[in-house]
């Protein structure tokens, strides 16, 4: 009989409140922008309103992203996650109270700063309650609940605003992070310190532990010609998969004149065809590895499969049919989350396991800085011109260019050496 069987299993009631916590996080997010159609004729809001109110989240987010490491190192992990659910649940909560385009946005820069401490604390707990070979078993797991809470949320939120108003949408999903909060509390606790936690699932929790994930400066990370490649391509892709999430609804409502009650099965189609992207495109190198291709090649060609899928989405505007739309759009979602799969990997190719989070976040840092410049250019087009055929054409050339210029600056994938 495998060792495994014997002993217990709580680490996994543990992943189960990360994924819950991010599926939450994803539908609090995704709010305004299934209700950004309605929202747009209550309050008056340009296209560039909208832009700058998606700019107010993103903007926070990033700085979020820094903060939240030491945040975390002052107070605990256990408070901090509890002070960051509750931070972006009361925002989630206040958007009811906003009159206007500037309040909408401090809202938002609320509800960003709050959202920004969930997937920097539910890795470190991954690595504080996981053996380091369950590790990336548990990450996809709790990280499921980005593409949960984007099915979920085109379904609920029409359903809640339909019946209740759009006021009750924000507050119902705000209600749910303090309903997580309280399992929080309950259930989490160190490996160390929780009284639930069998000795034999300690023992195995802490034998299979790495060494110290020691963070790596940034400094030391910038002097790599590869840590700048892939910062390149985190630029070019990361703020088109914001445009996904905050500017679907709008797309659909404008292009075919759908309203809340009809956009919400496009957009879990979308959702749930990204799902497998996720999977498949995460396992189109591996595939590619086992039949004797070089990692070089079998990355970069996997990639650049991934970034040929997204070209599609161009001909979304140029379509009466909005089932072939919303294929492009499926298509393209797809491809980006297998196209993530396949770069984080490439990431770990390179790097050495204690540099991998540091690039990673430091790319994620500059993708949203990107984005904030995407969202404010997207909300200037659509103001001038009411239309997303250029914005889409940015987005289905953006993966190309990014592979071109991995490849031009990163020729062979190989591991670097940091002292």
């Amino acid at each position: 009989m495998d060792n495994k069987t014997l002993i217990g299993r709580y680490r996994w009631t543990i992943c189960a409140l990360l994924f819950f916590a991010t599926t939450i996080n994803y539908m609090d997010r995704q709010i305004l922008g299934l209700l950004k159609p309605n929202l747009a004729q209550i309050f008056n809001w340009n296209e560039q309103d909208y832009g700058n109110i998606v700019v107010a989240f993103q903007a926070a987010y990033a700085t979020g992203q820094v903060l939240f490491g030491p945040f975390i190192e002052w107070i605990g992990m256990k408070s901090a996650y509890a002070v960051a659910i509750v931070f972006w649940s009361i925002a989630a909560m206040a958007h009811p109270l906003a009159k206007s385009a500037f309040s909408f946005g401090a809202a938002r820069f609320a509800l960003g700063l709050g959202e920004s401490g969930n997937f920097p604390a539910a890795i470190r707990t991954v690595a504080e309650w996981f053996p380091q070979r369950e590790r990336s078993v548990a990450t996809g797991l709790f990280n499921s609940g980005t593409n949960i809470g984007a099915i979920f949320a085109p379904v609920l939120v029409p359903w809640l605003t339909v019946q209740f108003g759009w006021k009750m949408a924000f507050v119902v999903l705000g209600v749910s992070g303090f309903a997580w909060l309280a399992f929080w509390l309950i259930f989490y606790d160190s490996p160390e310190k929780s009284r639930r936690l069998k000795a034999d699932e300690l023992a195995y929790i802490q034998s299979g532990r790495a060494e110290s994930a020691e963070k790596v400066p940034w400094r030391k990370i910038l002097v790599f010609k590869e840590a700048w490649a892939y910062i390149a391509t985190g630029i070019l892709v990361g703020p088109v998969w914001w445009f996904y999430l905050f500017w679907l609804p709008d797309f659909f409502s404008k292009q075919f004149h759908l309203d809340i009650k009809s956009f919400g099965l496009p957009l879990v189609v979308v959702y749930s065809v990204a799902c497998l992207g996720s999977i498949g495109g995460g396992g189109l190198s591996a595939w590619f590895l086992r039949r004797g291709w070089s990692l070089n090649a079998a990355r970069k060609t996997a990639a650049l499969i991934c970034a040929c899928c997204t070209v599609p989405v161009i001909f979304a505007t140029r379509t009466p049919y909005v089932w072939l739309a919303v294929s492009f759009f499926a298509l393209a979602t797809a491809a980006h989350q297998g196209w993530s799969a396949t770069m984080y990997t490439v990431v770990s190719d390179i790097f050495p396991k204690k540099a991998v989070a540091s690039v990673v976040g430091l790319a994620g840092m500059f993708a949203s800085v990107a984005a904030m410049g995407f969202s404010w250019l997207v909300g200037h087009i659509l103001q001038g011109t009411g239309v997303y055929d250029k914005i889409l054409l940015i987005c289905g050339l953006a993966y190309l260019a990014a592979i071109g210029i991995f490849h031009t600056i990163v020729p062979r994938i190989k591991p670097v050496e940091m002292i």
